[in-house]
């Protein structure tokens, strides 16, 4: 008489199944439904079955795309010839702890440096610090860049998605940076006023992203001229709730591309989205742009929702019911941004050692106001540019041990005092008992503060003072 084989039946393990169904769709015996729960565990809704019906076909386990999704058993088994659920003993959530991939840096032979607008080296930044997704709506002066992007990532084995709006594209790069991937868009002022509320549930939900918001002329429509007026806006209103993030601000091509692979590393070391400003005129000039040394190739952090066994119980939103949690995870995000002010102040000083007249500038006015510095310090003026990196913590631990030997400090810049403004909140944070003067040449709509003017404000309104 032959032995008869005992065909093993299925056992739905609840914390690792994603309820996709295909188990449903292949068994013949109709054993398997859609379940109705929400695991705490995994945030999906599992399967259920009824082992009373099931003839241990095995077509389940076939269908099923998840390695450890299902689990075999036997009618002898514990557990089943009780009517319970059977519980493997092997603690599959501790087996499948998801652990972080780093990121690996390729080297790249030395090439000869490209001669590129600067929104298309805040793409090419992009793809050497391993960005690979990339979603947008084309809003002049900031297209370029992401036409760019459409053309190479095709051939880089990278996703380019035209969305229909701008609010599309911040709750796809929500998703694609909650799933732990670098992803990135480029927009202009009008474009990036949209974006604010999907900015600020990134920044509840911890999730990275890079945001190349090339300014130009407003309120409203506008024009597609260069102005700075959304210094305010990455500063101190990213959308509702308490909300901050790094944003950095260049002038030139080459640190539009150098700022965009320091968004990506600032971005992922935070969890948190980094603003890359820029402005009309510096989006569409062409520079010479040095190429780095090395190419990274993305890991994959632990905390990702990623479409695998180990990452599956991780749930990412910034959602909170509770009072008393969301005020700790208020704390605990304040906790972040101290972090981040203390650590990632950025700026570039000229001629600042014995300074004693201090131009405040970023973005295309800084290009303006550095050949300002040196034409006065021809004429036997101690001038000096101090350039701000990051808009946002403003530099002040730069500034500070500058003010012993400056008496006056001229602001330039094209908007209506938005970057005086972080400047004087800074002084008064760091408690700098007594500020030098203040004076500022300012312009909007797409008017940009000139070289001789700077020179001849500085001439008229500076008098050296002995100390």
């Amino acid at each position: 008489m032959s032995t008869v084989k005992i065909r093993p039946k299925p056992v739905v393990i609840p914390e690792l199944c994603k309820g996709c169904g295909r188990c449903i769709d292949a068994c013949p015996k109709h054993c398997f439904h859609y379940g109705t729960d929400i695991n705490p565990l995994s945030g999906l809704i599992p399967v259920e079955v009824d082992l009373d019906i099931c003839n241990g076909c095995g077509l389940c386990f076939e269908a099923c795309p998840e390695p450890f999704g299902m689990q075999q058993m036997f009618d002898s088994q514990k557990g089943y010839e009780n009517g319970e659920v059977y519980k493997p003993a092997t603690n599959h959530r501790e087996m499948l702890k998801p652990h972080t991939i780093p990121d690996e840096r390729i080297p790249l032979p030395e090439m000869p440096p490209l001669f590129i607008k600067g929104t298309y080296a805040a793409a090419i930044g992009a793809l050497m610090a391993g960005c690979r997704h990339f979603y947008g709506y084309p809003i002049t002066p900031s297209t370029e860049g992401a036409e760019l992007m459409a053309k190479l990532l095709p051939k880089m084995d990278g996703v380019f998605v035209q969305a229909v709006s701008e609010v599309a594209t911040v709750n796809m790069m929500y998703g694609c940076g909650g799933a732990g991937l670098p992803c990135m868009t480029f927009t202009s002022s009008p474009g990036f006023s949209l974006m604010l509320e999907g900015i600020s549930y990134m920044i509840g939900a911890e999730v990275p992203g890079v945001f190349v918001n090339i300014m130009r002329g407003g309120p409203g429509l506008g024009n597609i001229g260069p102005e700075q007026s959304d210094i305010k806006l990455v500063c101190r209103g990213l959308g509702h709730g308490n909300t901050h993030a790094i944003s950095l601000a260049a002038s030139s091509p080459q640190e539009m591309m150098e700022l965009s692979i320091l968004a990506f590393e600032l971005a992922f070391k935070y969890r948190n989205p980094v603003i890359l400003l820029g402005d009309g005129y510096l989006g569409q000039i062409s520079g010479k742009v040095n190429l780095p040394e090395y190419l990274v190739k993305p890991g994959l952090p632990e905390w990702a929702v990623f479409g695998d066994a180990e990452h599956r119980g991780n749930l990412i939103c910034s959602i909170a019911i509770s009072e008393a949690e969301l005020e700790q995870h208020n704390r605990d995000l304040n906790r972040k941004y101290r972090e981040m002010s203390e650590n990632e102040q950025r700026a570039d000083l000229f001629c600042c050692d014995d300074a004693e007249v201090l131009i405040v500038a970023a973005n295309t006015p800084a290009r303006m106001a550095k050949g300002a510095v040196q034409a006065l310090r021809e004429k036997g003026v101690k001038a000096g540019l101090f350039r701000p990196i990051t808009m946002w913590p403003f530099p002040i631990d730069f500034l500070v041990p500058l003010l012993d030997h400056v008496q006056e400090i001229l602001v330039v810049e094209a908007s209506n005092g938005q970057l005086e403004d972080e400047l004087r909140l800074a002084l008064s944070h760091a408690h700098v008992p007594d500020t030098p003067f203040i004076d500022d040449i300012r312009h909007f709509g797409g008017v940009l503060p000139q070289k001789q003017e700077i020179i001849d404000k500085v001439l008229h309104t500076f008098i050296p003072v002995s100390k």
